[in-house]
């Protein structure tokens, strides 16, 4: 707990006599692709769990506001960021309020429904609820380079998806299990949080993506606002938005993000982003 938090009651009384009185709300950005450990521009549980504790911490503020700008990723990771928005919410009793920046797409879209409202530009782009999964297959060029294959495995469901051997039709069928597993627990997520607001519709659920007017008239937002109209809307012209930023990699991890690993992570990230044009 800061200082601030800790002697609100006392900083608010401050406020009221020095015509100040406006309240508070925390606002926590959730920007880049949603991804386990990762450097530099990346959500996870673990980079984002202690600035949503102090932002639900704040006593007196009517409200925790979240920007959401991501094209999604780890489907886990974005379930347990929901998951954590959710449990704060609950515990402290306060509203969350979100608002969707460029992209609120895939686990970007499904971090965005811990909100119990919403909000969205009319450009923005929600939605793509749904499940991907992409590889290469290196077969034909090793073939024509001479290099063999040796892979062995103690059970027989062991090899997946190994892009230096012909993919079987039984490996095929068991990734396409898996996703529509996880495609199915997505839906009953969007379905158990947005309830009677989507619209009988069956593109919803396919993948497809909309732009934030669209997404307000089938119900996966609430509506077109920016945090800061909203806020003075909801709480008052005099309401002051504190944002708490998530921390990002620090030197050392900068000095060891030069390598090939940060390269591809760099950009295997921008093929995410560039699915959405970005």
């Amino acid at each position: 707990m800061t200082l601030l938090e800790r002697f609100s009651p006392f900083v608010q009384w401050i406020r009221k006599l020095t015509g100040r009185a406006g309240a508070i709300v925390p606002v926590v950005r959730l920007e880049g692709v949603i991804a386990a450990g990762g450097r530099g521009n990346t959500i996870n549980i673990a980079r984002v769990e202690k600035v949503l504790a102090r932002a639900f911490s704040f006593r007196h503020a009517p409200a925790v506001a979240l920007l959401v700008n991501s094209p999604g990723g780890s489907p886990v990771q974005s379930k347990l960021i929901h998951d954590r928005i959710r449990a704060l919410g609950e515990e402290k009793k306060k509203p969350v309020l979100v608002f969707c920046e460029d992209v609120a797409a895939s686990g970007g879209y499904m971090i965005a429904c811990a909100g119990d409202e919403i909000f969205c530009d009319p450009s923005s782009i929600l939605g793509s609820i749904g499940v991907i999964s992409a590889s290469f297959g290196f077969t034909g060029a090793m073939d024509k380079l001479g290099v063999e294959r040796r892979l062995r495995s103690a059970g027989d469901k062991k090899v997946l998806s190994d892009p230096f051997s012909e993919e079987t039709e039984e490996q095929a069928a068991r990734i396409e299990r898996l996703m529509d597993r996880l495609h199915g627990h997505f839906i009953a997520l969007v379905k158990k949080r947005r309830g009677d607001r989507l619209a009988e519709d069956e593109e919803l659920f396919s993948g497809q993506i909309f732009t934030g007017d669209e997404a307000v008239d089938n119900g996966l937002a609430d509506g077109i606002a920016d945090v800061h109209t909203k806020l003075r809307e909801r709480f008052g012209a005099d309401v002051r938005a504190r944002l708490m930023p998530v921390p990002k990699g620090g030197a050392l991890s900068k000095l060891i993000g030069q390598g090939a690993a940060s390269l591809m992570e760099e950009l295997e990230a921008r093929s995410v982003w560039s699915r959405y044009g970005l």
